[in-house]
């Protein structure tokens, strides 16, 4: 008896060792793997990251019994580009996509097959349009002049904390209201005045992200309860489109159809139905088009694709610029070069911007670190077998770690936790170093691109060189760094920060 005792003291101390050393998360019976989920919902990806590295890129998450959460992760660059591109078409958003993402309805970022062809068609002919890159540029530099400097330079006369993420979510939420919309609603100011319709998107982006970690019937309980994050998700639901109709109809009222040379995406949209119906010159018919609702829809998609991405992309690279003061001084010494800086203007041309390579590195770094979309979504339309031998059902959640996959040593050296932008430079020739989109994943890759990659370059140059050339942060003493648990890559606590000119 007490050999078997021991025999079995030692195969569970095997057992327990060998899951210490992998790190596999219990699957309890009825509960699955959801109690190891739960417990780590403050920190998800450090979380997922921790599982990933100890599993070899892969690892197959199962959820309760009779819920759908069993969810394949992944952060294999392998899988990654065959999920994303070579085997796009078994890899869709999927229904419960749009369930989670219901506050976006029938826009670009939920839609599939023809529907999303069209949208993305006509949002790539604006977006990239050159006309259209320089209203970005010259929206950018008007609201770092007339709004963000002013507030940072009364910070610095005053020795105030100042919330940097707070001022580039403003900062970016005026900034896309103008470029989707044709509207400012001056979000950013002295006063820094709350506004329902701004912070009603932040609410949003957390509680997309729960509803990703809990099952479906919990969080449709918490909406029909009006509890929790899906009572803020009810509020978002009402306030969005509202804030949505009153610019549209703003719009109308200010400009008819005198607006025809607008740059912005509203305007563009409906000059562009109007011109395939032949009525591009007759009054008072401004519509967005015959389906106005999916248009509405592409819309407040690009709004949320525009706001939330950029300004967390600028918090976490001024974070990392400023505990890293060598690389710092390397982009100023570069800017000095190239920008022939002048502090009483923040308007440079897209030539000397493209000058600043080792910017460009820094922002490439961060995305790599922090890449604001943390996690990608997917849902398997037959049975497939991803390229690292993980056989994956149909109908299988799929989620792509975007954050895990710049902590892999495997895939970015032993220094993959450092902030280096040097690694993004050829050191032969000085010019910007490419990396396949499936290794650097943070514009997505494949058909599902992101579009407005030229956009996030141009606005965060522009907004860096502006801060960078004037004044100098400092995290403020025992401010604590992490992710927030959000479906885009916010700081959970902020980033307060000491303001100081630029000698």
């Amino acid at each position: 008896m007490v050999v078997m005792h021991l025999t079995l003291f030692l195969c569970y101390g095997k057992i327990f060792h060998a899951r210490k050393e992998k790190r596999t998360p219990t699957n309890w019976p009825v509960l699955g793997m959801l109690p190891g989920a739960l417990a780590n919902i403050g920190r998800p990806h450090e979380y997922i990251t921790e599982v990933l590295q100890q599993n070899g890129g892969t690892f197959y998450h199962k959820g309760p019994w009779f819920t759908n959460l069993n969810i394949m992760f992944t952060c294999d660059p392998v899988n990654v580009h065959y999920i994303q591109a070579k085997n796009f078409s078994n890899f869709q958003k999927g229904p419960e996509f749009k369930k989670m993402f219901d506050i976006m309805g029938e826009g670009i970022l939920t839609a599939e097959s023809e529907s999303w062809e069209n949208q993305r068609r006509s949002a790539k002919s604006l977006i990239n349009n050159t006309s259209f890159l320089e209203f970005v540029a010259t929206t950018t530099s008007n609201k770092m002049e007339t709004a963000l400097i002013p507030i940072l330079e009364v910070a610095s006369e005053t020795g105030l904390e100042v919330d940097m993420q707070e001022l580039f979510e403003r900062l970016t939420f005026d900034s896309s209201c103008i470029l989707v919309l044709g509207h400012d609603p001056v979000s950013l100011c002295k006063e820094l005045p709350y506004l329902p319709h701004e912070k009603a998107f932040v609410d949003a982006e957390e509680a997309i992200f729960y509803r990703h970690v809990l099952p479906e019937f919990t969080w449709k309980l918490q909406s029909w309860l009006r509890i929790g994050k899906e009572n803020k998700m009810s509020k978002a639901k009402e306030i969005i489109p509202r804030f949505l109709s009153y610019c549209i109809s703003a719009k109308h009222q200010k400009h008819g159809n005198n607006d025809i040379n607008g740059l912005n995406m509203l305007t563009s949209y409906n000059n562009r139905a109007l011109a395939e119906k032949g009525a591009l010159n007759e009054p008072n018919n401004i519509n967005i088009s015959d389906d106005e609702k999916v248009w509405k829809d592409t819309l407040l998609n690009l709004m949320f694709a525009g706001k939330g991405t950029i300004s967390a992309a600028l918090t976490w690279l001024f974070w990392l610029l400023a505990t890293n003061p060598e690389e710092e001084e390397k982009i100023r010494q570069e800017m000095l070069t190239n920008l022939h800086v002048d502090k009483s203007s923040s308007k440079w041309k897209f030539e000397d911007l493209k000058k600043l390579n080792y910017l460009h590195g820094a922002v490439c770094e961060t995305l790599r670190l922090y890449p604001t979309i943390a996690f990608q979504f997917k849902s398997t339309v037959e049975h497939d077998i991803l390229p690292s031998g993980h056989a994956i059902n149909a109908n299988t959640k799929t989620v792509l770690s975007l954050y895990s996959m710049g902590r892999m040593e495997s895939i970015w050296g032993k220094d993959c936790l450092n902030f280096k932008p040097g690694r993004w430079i050829n050191p032969e020739t000085g010019r910007i170093k490419t990396e396949p989109s499936f290794k650097f994943s943070a514009f997505n890759s494949g058909p599902r691109s992101c579009l407005g990659k030229e956009i996030t370059f141009i606005q965060m140059k522009i907004v860096a060189a502006a801060i960078m050339s004037r004044f100098h942060f400092r995290v403020a003493q025992g401010h604590l760094i992490s992710p927030s648990a959000s479906v885009v890559l916010h700081m959970k606590h902020g980033l307060k920060v000491k303001v100081s000119d630029y000698a």
